[in-house]
């Protein structure tokens, strides 16, 4: 009697980051008036801060293949290939209030941030 295996079923992989509502709009406002060669919105942890890692957020006119690419309602945001083991499990959100605007994190990753919150470390 031969053993036959069936293939394995793959679940789809989740994204490394979720998007909250709030950040998925702020998306689609930045795409709304983004430069005419953007094609989506990218996040990665450049070597920055007292801490040694920053997030950045900026315009994307071309694609890494290494890219994690997410589809918002908005447009396509890119999480930089080099940074995702920074950011797997985290949170994305954008955050409004009466002083300050921007995107903050829930980085389940990051083991210490500095005083000011401009930089984290892993």
């Amino acid at each position: 009697m031969t053993d036959v295996k069936s293939p394995a079923v793959r679940r789809p992989r989740p994204a490394a980051v979720t998007l909250t509502p709030s950040a998925e709009a702020r998306v689609a406002k930045l795409m709304a008036k983004a430069p005419a060669d953007a094609i989506g919105v990218k996040l990665s942890t450049p070597r920055r801060g007292c801490s040694g890692l920053a997030y950045s957020v900026d315009y994307v006119a071309q694609a890494s293949p290494m890219d994690e690419r997410i589809e918002t309602p908005g447009g396509t945001f890119f999480i930089d290939g080099a940074s995702v083991l920074y950011l797997v499990g985290s949170t994305m959100d954008w955050v409004e209030d009466d002083f300050t605007a921007g995107f903050t994190f829930a980085n389940p990753n990051a083991k210490g941030a500095c005083g000011c919150g401009e930089s984290f470390t892993v």
